[in-house]
């Protein structure tokens, strides 16, 4: 039971999204709640809560923070990362998104698939960093990676 059961965006301090953000965060949403992989170590003594666990991300004092509870809602883990290794990544995001979304609307086959690749690699990259930036915190394979870095664009560039 080593997953995420339950996850919430805390965006209450963000602009409205645009259409196609709004896409990305709902198909990052189900495709982590269909499957995903979520363990918390043991750490020192501490017993560590088993899973399922639901997962609460926000952006706190320009630190973005995973506040975890276990199924029932008992504190199971909070840590705070640091947004700046992420920042260069998530803009390279954001951009080569925007050139994917404009490319589908008007450019040849070839051209959004050469377009798409250099998205995933970017995103790839994303999720080398957090699984890099977890490690010790939280235990995530790559796919659940991918689909939070996803979230966490959404968060740390808003609308």
């Amino acid at each position: 039971m080593s997953r995420i059961c339950h996850i919430e965006i805390d965006d209450s301090n963000l602009p409205p999204s645009t259409p196609e953000i709004e896409q990305e965060r709902k198909v990052a949403m189900f495709d982590l709640m269909e499957d995903n992989s979520f363990t918390l170590p043991k750490r020192d003594d501490r017993t560590v809560p088993p899973g399922p666990y639901q997962l609460s991300l926000s952006i706190r004092d320009k630190r973005l923070v995973f506040d975890v509870t276990t199924e029932s809602g008992d504190k199971a883990a909070e840590f705070h990362l640091s947004l700046s290794p992420f920042r260069q990544v998530v803009k390279d995001y954001w951009q080569i998104c925007e050139s994917y979304f404009d490319a589908v609307k008007n450019m040849p086959p070839s051209k959004i698939e050469a377009i798409d690749m250099a998205r995933r690699g970017i995103h790839n990259e994303g999720s080398r960093i957090l699984q890099e930036r977890l490690e010790g915190k939280a235990e995530v394979d790559t796919d659940t990676a991918r689909r939070l870095f996803t979230l966490i664009c959404v968060l740390h560039f808003g609308g």
